[in-house]
């Protein structure tokens, strides 16, 4: 089956208003930059976004969110975004911080057929008892509150201690970037761009992948596959200077002694 797609704009043509979207990357970092600039040119608004982070000012996720395309972001790490924080703080961003491993866990999760888990992180917290400020009204105040989760106690390596709830996070959409894919839509990545990617691809109903080099099925070893195909359903080819687009989120230099 070839799920090739002719264009980025083609692939990301169906994604409606409201709808939930799993983005891979990690800072800068295998960020599907493409699909969301393809996003950019089309009029969808009001955006669900699981992601690690929303990308920076001016690049990534950070694009759509300058543009209000984002209603709600559910994010492990606020990030180098001046933007996302004010948009927060000024109640015109829903944002359901979760600790990094559960953001992770729940994207797997939804790949997995597994609708819900116990996670020891943000037992004592927020996180666990509710009251974590999701949206802030235009006075300050707090609009929206996290509701409390369910925790009990197991008995774990010897010892029992409270785990809390967690649910799936499951997406209308997964938008991801590998290194390299095949026309099945198994997919490659490149050390650090093996981040979210995975899990972003997983947790997508619809998994659209933008890949920098495309290869004929079998040329992929099946021991390299990241990700198979089962659970990507379009494949964008990068054109070398798209591939070439990567942004370094803090560029550090030393001049030769």
């Amino acid at each position: 089956m070839d799920k090739t797609v002719a264009s980025a704009d083609d692939a990301v043509a169906d994604i409606p208003d409201g709808a939930s979207l799993a983005v891979g990357g990690f800072g800068l970092s295998g960020v599907p930059i493409v699909l969301i600039d393809a996003l950019s040119r089309t009029s969808v608004t009001d955006l669900h976004v699981a992601s690690n982070n929303c990308g920076t000012d001016g690049w990534g996720l950070g694009i759509l969110l300058e543009q209000h395309r984002i209603a709600r972001v559910v994010a492990s790490y606020i990030g180098e975004n001046k933007e996302f924080g004010r948009q927060y703080l000024a109640g015109e961003l829903e944002v359901e911080l979760t600790p990094q491993g559960t953001l992770a866990e729940r994207l797997r999760a939804a790949g997995s057929g597994v609708p819900a888990f116990y996670t020891p992180a943000g037992v004592g917290t927020w996180v666990a008892d509710g009251a974590m400020p999701w949206r802030y009204a235009p006075d300050g105040s707090v609009a929206v509150s996290s509701p409390p989760k369910e925790v009990r106690e197991f008995e774990f390596d010897g010892r029992r201690i409270p785990f809390v709830l967690e649910h799936s996070l499951v997406c209308d959409f997964g938008l991801v970037r590998a290194a390299k894919g095949d026309r099945h839509g198994n997919l490659v990545f490149h050390r650090s761009a093996r981040n979210f990617n995975p899990l972003a691809a997983m947790a997508g109903r619809t998994t659209i992948a933008e890949v920098e080099q495309l290869v004929e099925p079998g040329e992929i070893d099946p021991d390299d596959v990241h990700v198979p195909g089962i659970y990507v359903h379009r494949v964008v080819e990068l054109t070398a200077d798209q591939a070439a687009r990567k942004h370094i989120e803090k560029r550090t230099t030393q001049e030769n002694t």
